[in-house]
C-alpha cells in the first residue's frame, strides 16, 4: 500500500477527470442498473460526509492529512485506457477498454473495505458509540456487493483474513490507520463512479 498527501493527488484526479465523461443515464434501461449507479454515488457521498461531518470522530487527534490508497488492485489503471507519460502525469490515449477487468478490480476494492471496516468496528475503539457512524458505509458496500454482481466466491474470506491482521490494541493507531484508509477510499470511490458512468454510457462498446 502507498501513502500519499490527501491534497496532492492532482495527477490521480486529473486522470480520472480526463478518462471519463460524467454519465447521467444508464442505457441498459433496468431498475437494478439504475440502482447500482445511484448506490455508487451514495457510497461516495457517504464517505465525503464521514470525512467532513464526522472528521472529529474518525480522525480525532490526527494532524496529518495523508491517506492510504490501495496499490493492488490498481483500479485506476484497470478502469482506464492505456496511459502515456505527459508532463509528469499519466495521460490517457485511445485503447480498448476491458470492462470485466475494471469491474473485477472494483469488486476486489469493495471486498477489501468491507472486511476492513467490519474488523475495525470489532477492534478496540476510542468511542464505540461515535465510531459506529461507519455502519451505514458498511451497509452501502454490502448492498453493492449483493445487488450489483460485484462479488465472487472466496474473495470475501481472503479479504477478511487480511483485515484480521490489520488492527491492534492501540485505539489511536487503529483510528489513525482507518482515517488514512477512508481518505484513500474516498479517492477510490471517485474512480469507481467515473468507471461505472463510463460503462453505463456504453461508449466502450462503440
Amino acid at each position: 500500500m502507498a501513502v500519499f498527501n490527501f491534497y496532492s493527488a492532482g495527477c490521480v484526479l486529473l486522470l480520472i477527470t480526463l478518462t471519463w465523461r460524467t454519465s447521467t443515464g444508464f442505457p441498459l434501461h433496468t431498475r437494478s442498473a439504475e440502482n447500482c449507479v445511484d448506490s455508487f454515488k451514495k457510497l461516495h457521498g457517504n464517505i465525503t460526509d464521514l470525512l467532513i461531518l464526522h472528521s472529529d470522530v474518525l480522525c480525532h487527534g490526527i494532524d496529518s492529512d495523508t491517506m492510504e490508497l490501495r496499490s493492488k488492485p490498481d483500479t485506476a489503471l484497470a478502469c482506464a485506457p492505456i496511459l502515456t507519460q505527459n508532463s509528469g502525469c499519466m495521460m490517457p490515449r485511445n485503447s480498448s477498454f476491458n470492462e470485466s477487468e475494471c469491474l473485477t478490480n472494483i469488486m476486489e476494492d469493495l471486498a477489501h473495505y468491507d472486511a476492513a471496516i467490519k474488523s475495525y468496528i470489532n477492534s478496540p475503539l476510542r468511542s464505540p458509540k461515535e465510531e459506529l457512524a461507519l455502519r451505514p458505509t458498511l451497509e452501502i458496500i454490502q448492498s453493492l456487493m449483493k445487488n450489483c454482481s460485484l462479488m465472487s466466491n472466496g474473495l470475501s474470506n481472503s479479504s477478511e483474513e487480511d483485515a484480521a491482521q490489520m488492527w491492534g490494541s492501540d485505539t489511536f493507531s487503529n483510528r489513525q490507520k482507518m482515517c488514512k484508509k477512508m481518505r484513500g477510499f474516498h479517492v477510490r470511490t471517485i474512480t469507481m463512479n467515473r468507471a461505472i458512468g463510463y460503462i453505463s454510457s456504453g461508449e466502450h462498446r462503440k
